[in-house]
């Protein structure tokens, strides 16, 4: 992946990565290493420069932008560090509002919203604006926003990078949770800690990949 110059910065160099269903991958690497671009790239929010990328047996490389954006809707849930949640919105209309350009009628968005809450341990908190919820479950609003599409595949930057030691724990749960009801799972983080939980671990250093063992493996 090559960023238009003068001069031109080549983020990331050619990788080979393959994430399988139900994998729970953690991308790890210093700032500036590269993580963010593939990220990007993962979630369909840039295009390569060279290359190909299959998303579910899509060739995105290849595809116009409104169907790269179709393709995003369908298949991708993010989680970010700082939430991204709408103050003025609850927790229940800040995830029905991921429904809204999927042509689902409201009351059904209300549903699959409290559907997702209840999922991530929040059915008490529906009608909490973010202002009053803590971090943790700040986070797991943004979780359940990721999940009410049904996404095939979950990216998180950063997921507990605003997060006490103890909520952060908590969060990573949740995680290890929605990954074992199948749900394939890639994480890009900087703290080994966080990483650990995943099943592969992949290295990202001035713009390459170094995949180690297998988590738990020799």
């Amino acid at each position: 992946m090559t960023y238009p110059g003068p001069p031109p910065v080549e983020a990331l160099k050619p990788i080979d990565l393959d994430v399988h269903e139900g994998d729970y991958l953690a991308i790890v690497g210093p700032s500036g290493s590269g993580k963010s671009t593939l990220l990007n790239l993962l979630g369909l929010l840039d295009q390569p420069t060279t290359g190909a990328y299959y998303l579910d047996g899509h060739d995105t490389s290849t595809m116009k932008e409104g169907m790269r954006t179709k393709l995003r809707g369908e298949k991708v849930g993010f989680i970010f560090q700082a939430f991204h949640l709408m103050a003025h919105r609850t927790a229940e209309e800040n995830v029905a509002m991921s429904l809204v350009y999927k042509g689902i009628a409201r009351g059904r968005r209300r549903t699959i919203a409290r559907e997702k809450l209840e999922q991530v341990g929040l059915s008490h908190r529906i009608s909490a604006l973010p202002t009053t919820l803590s971090g943790g479950e700040r986070q797991r609003v943004a979780i359940a926003r990721a999940l009410a599409t049904d996404p095939s595949l979950m990216l998180c930057d950063e997921p507990t990078g605003n997060l006490d030691s103890k909520t952060a724990a908590s969060v990573l749960e949740t995680l290890d949770e929605l990954h074992a009801r199948g749900l394939t799972i890639l994480v890009i983080t900087h703290d080994h800690e966080v990483a650990q939980r995943a099943q592969r671990v992949v290295t990202i250093r001035d713009g390459e990949l170094l995949e180690g063992n297998l988590v738990g493996s020799s």
